[in-house]
Formats: structure tokens, C-alpha cells, sequence
């Protein structure tokens, strides 16, 4: 099934229902927030129309972070969505040394029951010679009601090799299959045949990364509103963090403390009408005496901030 870009903004089996929302409208299903920033029965963290979720990466460094312990973290960050991690779904079916198909229901209820839902499931090596794998990760995906599966950016040599495993996944189960950048991409990497085998292929842009790679170089670096601006009709999703540019060291510093526009964001897209999931990526060093819970809430605070709630 391939989903156009018309179906996969104003349909809600093709974006989980996201849609811009009038300032009327009332915030309900967890943590308090301005009737100003949530659309009925929509996302706890649902701001004026962009919905703020993380990957669950950022919990990394907890002690405790299997499935439950992140449900609860989500809940008390104030976030509705989430990009999870395929090992935190990985370990929850495991029983006696295999994997529990039987346990997904149960495990989407725990999420529905806290009123977070699961965009995104990331699983970096779909698109692999593994099919069975590959297959497993799909049906994940649909029953978790994930809309994306993400993965990194190839090898330049294996663009045509992966893209066309990933395509003909994408094409045959209806999920899309974005790739997610590091510092080696730059303007002109998706002028290239990546994306073209599909388009069901998207891209998950990673902002923060893209500016630690940025230099002086405007045929390969544009300013990184200007990348949206380009790729929009193919971006899925966008990792928030506050990454300096290359001559500032690339460093990963607190949200506002950088050189990502992060607060023109927020704005930028609203203007625009583009609804992409914003996740936040906790990859700053976290401050004595704090955890990454309490950082993630922070970002949180101010993406919603951001987006004018």
C-alpha cells in the first residue's frame, strides 16, 4: 500500500489522528495543559498542533527502563507519544529464550491504559538480510499501532540495496520506514535515489545533528528550516536536540543553550501547517543531583514553551 503525502497528513490511520486543533478546543487524558495547546481526546503533549513525544533512548541511563518503567516515565514527563525502542518490546515478549507473540495486546493496553501512544517503533537494522527478523519488526509496528518504523542512514554503497529491502517492507505492510541521520548527511544527502524506491521511505531529521555537522558550506549546508522546507513532503518525524555547529565544537548542550534553532521551530511549522512528530533525544550530559526523567520533563517544558503554551 503506498500512502500518499494528502492521505498521510489528513488521514488518521495514515498520522495517528494528528491534526491542527483551534485554541477552543479542551485538553483532556493526563497531565494538565492549556485548552489553549491540546485538541479533545487528543495527546497530553499535543502543543497548538505539534505533538512533543521522545524516544526512549533518552532513558537509557536509568536504572530501571523495561516496558512498564518507561510508561510510567512518559506519564510523568508530561508526554503522550513515543518513538520506542524495539529492545524495550524485544525484552517484554521474551519468555524461556523466545519471543511471545501472544504478549503484544498486552502490551499495547498498558500504553493505550496510560494515554501513550507509540508513533514510532526503532529498529535500526530493518531493511537487512534477516527477512524473518524484518517481518517480526513489521507486525510490531501494526500492533502496536506504530505508523513508522525508523532505522540510520546506510552506507552511500548500500543506498540501492537497502532502500529497495525497506521499499518492498514499507510497500507490503503500509508502515512507513524512515531513516534517521547522524553527522552524515547534509543538504544534498535525499537529492539522491535513497528515497526513491518508495514513497512509503521517509525521513526521520535528526536537527540537532545536522547542525553539529554543519560548516561553512552552502551548497551542502542550508540553513536547517530551509532543510525542512525542502524535504518537507518526505519527513516523518524530528529528532529535537540542541546541538553547536561544527566550528562550535558539535557539542550537545541544554535545549536554548545551543546553536539548533529549536524555539523557531516550533513557530516555523506552525505557520506551515506541517504536523511532524517533534521527540526529543536526551543527549546532554545530564546535571548533578538530576536524572533523565527530570531533564526529559525539562525539554519538554521547553518545547511546550515553544509552541506558545
Amino acid at each position: 500500500m503506498n500512502m500518499t503525502r494528502r492521505s498521510f497528513l489528513a488521514g488518521s490511520t495514515a498520522f495517528g489522528g494528528l491534526a491542527l486543533v483551534s485554541s477552543a478546543e479542551v485538553c483532556t487524558g493526563g497531565a494538565p495543559a492549556p485548552s489553549t495547546c491540546c485538541g479533545k481526546n487528543k495527546s497530553r503533549s499535543l502543543y497548538n498542533g505539534i505533538e512533543v513525544g521522545c524516544i526512549t533512548y533518552s532513558y537509557r541511563s536509568m536504572r530501571q527502563k523495561n516496558a512498564e518503567d518507561i510508561v510510567k516515565y512518559a506519564v510523568e514527563d508530561g508526554l503522550g507519544t513515543l518513538e520506542l525502542k524495539g529492545e524495550v518490546v524485544d525484552e517484554y515478549l521474551k519468555r524461556e529464550g523466545a519471543r511471545d507473540m501472544g504478549r503484544l495486546p498486552a502490551l499495547r493496553k498498558m500504553f493505550d491504559d496510560a494515554g501513550v501512544s507509540i508513533h514510532i517503533v526503532k529498529y535500526g537494522g530493518i531493511g537487512g538480510k534477516n527477512v524473518k527478523e524484518d517481518e517480526y519488526r513489521m507486525a510490531v509496528a501494526k500492533a502496536l499501532g506504530a505508523k513508522c518504523i525508523t532505522r540510520e542512514v546506510p552506507k552511500v554503497a548500500e543506498y540501492e540495496t537497502i532502500g529497495r529491502r525497506c521499499a518492498a517492507l514499507a510497500d507490503k505492510h503500509g508502515v512507513f520506514i524512515a531513516f534517521h541521520n547522524h553527522m552524515q548527511i547534509d543538504a544534498l544527502t535525499y537529492d539522491g535515489p535513497l528515497l526513491g524506491y518508495s514513497p512509503n521511505l521517509r525521513i526521520n531529521f535528526d536537527i540537532g545533528h545536522y547542525v553539529a555537522a554543519t560548516t561553512d558550506d552552502a551548497k551542502r549546508f542550508i540553513d536547517p528550516l530551509a532543510f525542512i522546507e525542502k524535504y518537507h513532503e518526505k519527513i516523518f518525524s524530528i529528532h529535537l536536540k540542541d546541538r553547536t555547529t561544527k566550528a562550535n565544537g558539535s557539542k550537545n548542550l541544554e535545549f536554548g543553550k545551543g546553536d539548533t534553532p529549536l524555539a523557531k521551530l516550533f513557530p516555523f511549522l506552525q505557520r506551515k501547517g506541517w504536523p511532524f512528530y517533534c521527540d526529543i533525544e536526551l543527549e546532554y550530559k545530564i546535571p548533578n543531583g538530576s536524572d533523565a526523567v527530570k531533564e526529559v520533563a525539562r525539554c519538554n517544558a521547553f518545547c511546550r514553551k515553544a509552541a506558545g503554551c
